[in-house]
């Protein structure tokens, strides 16, 4: 039975990323050396690394004065490094869900933060508009996409600071206007690659105005300077992320890469609002391309376990919703084929004619 895989993350990698680290674990570029043995200093895996730098400027069409590099530590690591970075005196959040308020959290050791708007109150089922962004704020840090709640940003917004992103869900689903940003960043584990290595785009002119001392494994400034290659990166994670980013260049870039994806939730949320059992728990405006939540409606609610079962014989697999909400979530990442999403749509059709 062809299984069809929904997890959150880490999630579903196309064949053609899989197929291809693989063969590399087994023998890298020709080296006689699994790609899990071989230095990182080669002249085969910098070839890897400066491929990968050079793909994400081009998919994301990242403009002079800004540098890309991999490093550790996954999103989390972000959420201090950025203020570490960038908070001199005061930095405004979104607070949109789980992970944006973690990123709060870290922030408030390194200065004042001001919270503009949250939706915490319906348990995060919007994304708040209408707020102001202080304008001496040193930048404004958005989670675009919540991976939990299955909310979305499908736009950069228009603030009068620089902006900082946590892109970790939806980095590469859709066009962005790099300008707009101080730095972008992106654990790998669900639109790129294996868990182990986060991307960051870094607007090198942003750096080096806090009046604090930075250690050199949290200074953006480090990891640019030696290329990514400071100390040993996860040499697995950036060879899958190289094969991920020239798959997406073979599938025609970012806006085929969205229009797929624009494709493959409206199928899902079509049938969730069609079907008598099911209802969405974002509101309609808001909901995420790459993570549908939903949940049976009250008066079916005693065959979730039911649906979950059935599901999981029909090859569904990593569709149970978060605590948080409960439920069902569907990932829908660029890897994911519209195929997976139909065979899902059938299931709860099926469901539904049982029940």
């Amino acid at each position: 039975m062809k299984k069809h895989n929904f997890y959150a993350g880490p999630s579903i990698l196309s064949e053609y990323t899989i197929k291809n680290t693989a063969a590399a674990v087994e023998n890298f570029a020709g080296t006689g050396l699994s790609l899990l043995e071989v230095s990182h200093r080669s002249k085969e895996f910098v070839a890897v690394m400066d491929e990968a730098q050079a793909l994400v400027k081009e998919l994301l069409e990242v403009p002079a004065g800004y540098e890309v590099i991999f490093v550790g530590g996954g999103a989390s690591m972000q959420f201090c490094m950025v203020p570490f970075n960038l908070l001199n005196k005061k930095a405004s959040y979104l607070d949109t869900g789980t992970w944006a308020s973690k990123a709060i959290k870290e922030a408030k050791l390194f200065g004042e933060v001001d919270v503009v708007a949250s939706s915490k109150e319906a348990n995060y089922t919007y994304i708040p508009k209408n707020y102001t962004v202080p304008e001496d704020s040193d930048y404004f840090h958005i989670t675009t996409n919540n991976t939990i709640y299955g909310t979305e940003l499908h736009n950069d917004p228009d603030v009068k600071v620089p902006l900082v992103a946590d892109m970790s869900s939806d980095i590469f689903s859709r066009p962005v206007d790099i300008t707009k940003y101080n730095i972008i960043y992106a654990g790998a584990q669900k639109n790129l690659a294996p868990a182990g290595v986060t991307i960051a785009i870094v607007r090198t002119d942003a750096l080096g105005h806090v009046d604090r001392s930075i250690p050199t494994m949290l200074n953006y400034k480090t990891h640019i300077e030696k290329g990514s290659m400071f100390n040993t990166p996860p040499v697995l994670p950036v060879y899958s992320a190289l094969q991920t980013l020239k798959y997406y260049k073979e599938l025609g870039g970012i806006p085929a890469i969205q229009k797929k994806n624009i494709e493959k939730a409206s199928l899902l949320y079509d049938e969730i609002d069609r079907n008598k059992l099911f209802h969405g728990t974002a509101v309609p405006e808001d909901r995420s391309l790459m993570n549908v939540c939903f949940v049976m409606n009250e008066e079916y609610k005693d065959l979730e376990a039911e649906f979950a079962s059935f599901a999981a014989s029909k090859g569904m697999i990593g569709i149970k919703g978060h605590r948080s909400v409960g439920g069902f979530r569907a990932s829908l990442y660029n890897a994911m084929p519209v195929e997976s999403v139909k065979a899902l749509i059938d299931t709860m059709k099926e469901f539904e004619k049982e029940h």
